[in-house]
């Protein structure tokens, strides 16, 4: 499945820039070749000295711009420029410098030039009188293939970001693992499990309850739920490790993996920090509004991927075994699981609403306050705690620290392959406008059956391929729309009941050399939409 969904993203993404490229040179979009007229003015005389370099301003009319690039500017704007003169051979070039004035389309074309900041142009002189004051027209250097261009930068750029992000982890994996492994050698982890056993029995069947991958899950989620990352990561690659020990298969995921990321990619979180920094940040008079809606939409999508792991255990991992599944389960096909799974995450989001309702006498700000505090002081709590623990234990701590922080690195450079893999396909998709020309599109004819705002199902669909790309969605609505308005609190929300699902799917399998994904994709994913569907649910019940 992973296989498909990546050549998709790939293909899909490089078609869209290519169609997008043609059918902008076919109606000459950027004009290219077409003179502007302007007025150049200069607090010294221009053309007096050969090969000279002025620095001055350019003031283009509405009128003139609109007349070539059919535009409808109400009023003419004004840029920096500078000026190479030279009288000898008559030749000379300007660069205009961008700044907020700027047309939008000249924006675009600056940065398909490679320098988003300035455009360069052939220059003209029409009348030089006035040496402080000339007018002239110029031609702006040809644009052609801005799309592929983005894409090209983008599969570049996105090679890169993987291995930073990669390196990054090096320090903390080794931090964290060395404390994991001081806590192992002491038995705290093994305590920890048999706390949970009878959770883990049902979630994990097949993982013996004291198995040091039950305590590495449970301290990942834990992490996760406190809004913890940068612990969260390293105790769910330790996991991974972990729970492929216990593959008879290596290289296919197995029932417990797949129901771990499950959980991962719901990404239930107590508080959704970085969502309420944005909003506070958009001048939101309330911005932690969003820490119940946030909480019930990542609650659906929790249940709707661990229900959705169970039912999909039963399907065929190889190729070639659909009929024999289909001969052992012939009383509960297909179509009858898939509609029992969506009946579940309409039951879900019923009965999660009914508990919000419960509990509403509580004050989201006083329980904002209290889970703060709990994040803050949770990672030096856990490493003296754990560290503390080993030392009465009588545990060579140091020792041991530095044997756990040895596998960071490696597990760090393993996941490299797959990051870059992933991240590459999300930006290429992004770039070459197959998500804006063709996904979006599609999918409206789904979300406006639904009652789903157009404006924010943008959000919606970037959230599972990019962090960083769904953050940069949510800031720019709420600065169109607001960050109280109903489609703001409506974005950040999304922000903060799903997950990154392709980049947790790259990291994790990644880390254990996963190829045969089985149900994983399917399951991330339906978690996500029930995590949408269920923040569209509260959202439109609490602030419609």
């Amino acid at each position: 499945m992973l296989n498909y969904i990546w050549l998709s993203l790939i293909v899909l993404g490089i078609a869209s820039a290519l169609y997008i490229d043609l059918s902008d040179i076919s109606s000459n979009k950027y004009h290219n070749n077409e003179p502007v007229t302007l007025i150049l003015e200069f607090p010294s005389p221009v053309l007096k000295d050969t090969n000279a370099v002025h620095e001055g301003v350019a003031i283009i009319g509405a009128k003139d711009y609109n007349s070539v690039y059919g535009d409808s500017l109400k009023k003419d704007f004004s840029v920096p420029v500078i000026l190479t003169a030279n009288e000898k051979d008559k030749k000379s070039s300007i660069i205009l410098k961008i700044n907020d004035s700027t047309p939008a389309l000249w924006k675009e074309m600056a940065k398909a030039s490679g320098n988003e900041d300035e455009l360069l142009a052939d220059i003209n002189f029409i009348h030089t009188d006035n040496p402080y004051k000339l007018k002239a027209s110029i031609i702006v250097a040809p644009v052609s293939f801005i799309m592929m261009k983005n894409v090209t930068n983008e599969a570049i750029g996105k090679a890169g970001v993987a291995v930073k992000i990669a390196l990054g982890l090096i320090g903390i994996m080794a931090l964290w693992l060395g404390v994991m492994k001081v806590a192992e050698d002491a038995g705290l982890i093994a305590k920890l499990s048999n706390m949970i056993k009878p959770i883990t029995k049902k979630l994990f069947p097949e993982i013996p309850s004291d198995h040091p991958a039950i305590g590495a899950m449970l301290m990942n989620i834990s992490a996760n739920m406190l809004g913890l990352g940068n612990a969260a990561t390293p105790f769910g690659l330790k996991a991974m490790d972990e729970l492929d020990k216990l593959n008879p298969e290596k290289g296919t995921a197995t029932n417990a993996m797949v129901t771990f990321l499950a959980i991962n990619t719901a990404g239930l979180t107590l508080i959704p920090v970085t969502a309420i920094a944005v909003r506070a940040a958009q001048g939101s008079a309330d911005p932690a509004i969003i820490i119940g809606t946030s909480i019930f939409g990542a609650s659906c999508a929790t249940v709707t991927g661990i229900v959705a792991a169970k039912l999909f255990e039963k399907f065929p991992i190889t190729k070639g075994e659909f009929g024999n599944w289909f001969r052992e389960n012939w009383k509960l096909p297909a179509a009858i699981l898939l509609i029992i799974l969506f009946f579940l995450i309409g039951s879900v989001a019923g009965l999660l609403s009914a508990i919000a309702s419960a509990f509403s006498f509580i004050n989201p700000e006083m329980l904002k306050d209290v889970i703060q505090i709990l994040s803050t002081v949770a990672i030096p709590f856990l490493i003296l705690f754990f560290i503390g623990y080993g030392a009465i234990k009588r545990v060579k701590v140091y020792e041991q620290f530095v044997e756990g922080a040895k596998d960071g690195f490696n597990i760090a450079i393993k996941i490299i392959p797959y990051l870059v893999a992933m991240l590459v396909a999300i930006g290429i998709f992004r770039a070459g406008g197959a998500l804006d020309n063709l996904l979006i599109p599609v999918m409206r004819i789904v979300t406006d059956l639904i009652g789903m705002p157009p404006e924010a199902l943008p959000m919606a669909l970037i959230r599972p391929l990019s962090g960083s790309g769904s953050l940069g969605v949510m800031a720019e609505t709420m600065s169109v729309y607001g960050p109280d308005s109903f489609i703001g609190v409506l974005v950040s929300t999304f922000f903060g009941s799903t997950e990154t699902t392709f980049y947790v799917l790259a990291v994790y399998f990644g880390a254990v050399s996963i190829r045969k994904t089985r149900h994983a994709v399917v399951v991330g994913l339906l978690a996500d939409v029930a995590g949408i569907l269920g923040a569209l649910f509260i959202v439109k019940l609490m602030f419609s």
